[in-house]
């Protein structure tokens, strides 16, 4: 029933000095800026983001996939990368992880690499990736695929650092993340078992060697959200009262028709001027890790 995925909602505590390393360091481009109406803040359920500035960026290429960064709400918790349940990582399609790695190496760069480059399978095709944080320690996967190298339709890169083509929830209980994004949502799955995640291991202290059980909710083309199970004790996100949490705080999916979808709206759907909604309706849900997904109607043309 979910299309596609059209914006990643990024929490921080300053605009201004976030946004400057996305434009020089990503080479995304702004196309839009404003603050939360109360309107859009409604439609979150998410009062206190009223009056917080935002900017939506997009990457070199042109695709209509958004990064949107919004300024926190006072009393915001800072969060530590793959330390709570929700969604954890967005990840990129670039042409070239170890030119990036270079670049995030020099002295000064807002980003820092947590996982150098490394081939995800065997073969001279294979997809090679790597992990980073951003400037306000927002974790990355970036990867670079080859033709032939995948057996997934998620596209190739366009431009260096491209559009966001998977994001990563984690929670405590793998199989209620399954049943909400494969039966709820009505997304195939994909297992991949356990694999051994050197991040996600790092950040709980881990052996390098611990593997976590992944699984893959599938949208039609081009995307995915991948679901990691995280060890018991993992917290829910902590947020400010009537705010939204965070970091890497709601994902935007689109969907033929709201009323498809059995799911309880933090808030009534509604239509929303603001872009890229551009006058579609949207609603808000929460999942079992407690991500927010964002829902705009986007039929068919």
């Amino acid at each position: 029933m979910l299309k596609s995925i059209a914006i990643v909602t990024l929490v921080v505590r300053s605009l201004a000095t976030v946004e400057p390393a996305y434009r020089e360091e990503l080479r995304y481009e702004p196309v839009e800026r404003g603050t939360v109406t109360r309107q859009l803040a409604r439609a979150w359920d998410a009062p206190a983001m009223a009056g917080s500035d935002w900017v939506l960026l997009r990457p070199e290429s042109g695709a209509e996939v958004y990064l949107r960064i919004v300024e926190a709400a006072e009393g915001t918790p800072d969060v530590e990368p793959f330390r709570t349940a929700g969604w954890n990582a967005t990840e990129l399609l670039v042409t070239d992880p170890d030119a990036l790695a270079a670049r995030f190496a020099r002295e000064g760069s807002p980003f820092q690499v947590i996982g150098p480059p490394r081939n995800l399978t065997a073969g001279e095709n294979a997809p090679r990736a790597m992990q980073a944080l951003g400037p306000a320690r927002e974790a990355f996967y970036m990867t670079r695929f080859l033709p032939g190298g995948s057996g997934l339709d998620l596209g190739r890169a366009s431009s260096a650092v491209d559009r966001v083509f998977i994001m990563v929830v984690g929670g405590p209980d793998l199989g209620a993340l399954r049943s909400f994004w494969g039966q709820t949502l009505g997304l195939p799955l994909k297992e991949f078992g356990e694999w051994p995640i050197g991040v996600l291991a790092r950040a709980w202290s881990l052996p390098p060697d611990t593997k976590f059980g992944l699984t893959g909710a599938v949208l039609p083309k081009d995307f995915m959200v991948e679901l990691d199970d995280y060890p018991d004790e993992v917290p829910p996100r902590p947020r400010a009262t009537g705010a939204l949490p965070g970091g890497w705080a709601m994902v935007t999916f689109t969907a033929e028709r709201l009323g498809d979808l059995d799911v309880k709206w933090r808030s009534r759907p509604r239509k929303l001027s603001v872009a890229p909604y551009d006058g579609r309706r949207a609603g808000v849900t929460t999942g079992p890790a407690g991500e927010l997904i964002e829902v705009i109607e986007s039929p068919a043309r």
